[in-house]
């Protein structure tokens, strides 16, 4: 069940990549609080819950973190630093591994949802790349079919990572997955890369449409469905989350795949997402290069904030 070796390389320049998130989150947060003080005041405290829900925290987790301070005997200013990164290395530890699910010998299929521009597309390719650099047969569903420039841009992505790809303009999207299940099975492909429409404007059709979709996957490869991945742009913040929980009603997430970290200030979304929807960040965009998608591991993640 664990994540395939060609994901675990370490993040590049991770410190560079989080640095206004860690401003905006860390940064801010400690500037409202004098280290020489012996116990906080209620101004400051009330100045670090507004800084933590600036941040994309969201207003519940920043009010439990700002009330367990205030409970807590002898808190003392100059223990807010430390106090913050064991709390949120905790809550990304408790929504659970950060390992890419995948097995070997048999077919691997993965989910891809998220609202159109969130970088699902650069993803898919993305991730088709890695699994072709491991050796893996890759094969991407073109799930996305009344957008033709959707599919335009997955087509020529696809060929850019060397993988397949089932295309079928103005299809039934659940039949295009479909043809791809048979297609893996036929000849003995590793992947399936499923790619999905994200018009959130027309909420209840998309939802549907995802819903058949994995009616299919169930009936069709019912062992082999891995991950389904919620794609969400690092620069959404707080609408991440709102995200999440409409995709959840719909599919049953098991992930989540950050995009566009490098440069964003919102990125402490994931800490979020973690926190009220348990639901792990599992891969980061952090470029626009196929080399840029990168394991997400929790440790390097809080030490890079923190730092």
């Amino acid at each position: 069940m664990a994540m395939f070796g060609f994901f675990k390389d370490k993040f590049d320049n991770l410190k560079q990549a989080v640095s206004n998130t860690a401003q905006s989150l860390v940064g801010n947060v400690l500037s409202n609080v004098d280290e020489a003080e012996e116990e906080y005041s209620e101004f400051a405290l009330e100045d670090i819950e507004d800084t933590l829900i600036g941040a994309d925290l969201g207003v519940s987790y920043a009010a439990e973190l700002v009330d367990n301070l205030r409970a807590k005997k002898n808190a003392k200013p100059s223990e807010l630093k430390n106090y913050l990164k064991e709390e949120f290395k905790k809550t990304l530890a408790d929504a659970g591994s950060t390992n890419l699910n995948y097995k070997d010998s048999e077919l691997n299929i993965y989910f891809i949802t998220g609202v159109n521009g969130a970088g699902k597309t650069t993803l898919i390719a993305k991730m088709a790349y890695r699994f072709k650099q491991d050796g893996r047969k890759v094969l991407i569903a073109a799930g996305d079919t009344f957008r033709a420039a959707a599919e335009e841009q997955l087509n020529i992505w696809s060929e850019r990572a060397g993988a397949d790809i089932v295309r079928r303009d103005k299809a039934d999207p659940a039949s295009v997955v479909y043809e791809a299940i048979q297609k893996a099975k036929n000849e003995n492909y590793d992947v399936i890369l499923v790619d999905t429409a994200g018009r959130l404007q027309n909420k209840f059709n998309l939802m549907e449409e995802l819903k058949k979709i994995k009616t299919v996957i169930d009936k069709q490869a019912p062992d082999a469905l891995r991950e389904s991945i919620l794609v969400i742009d690092a620069n959404t913040g707080q609408n991440g989350l709102q995200q999440a929980k409409v995709f959840s009603d719909s599919v049953n997430l098991t992930s989540v795949a950050l995009t566009k970290l490098d440069g964003s200030a919102k990125g402490a979304i994931i800490i979020a997402i973690a926190k009220e929807m348990q639901l792990p960040v599992k891969l980061v965009g952090v470029g626009e290069k196929m080399e840029d998608l990168k394991a997400f591991d929790t440790e390097d993640f809080i030490n890079a904030l923190f730092e």
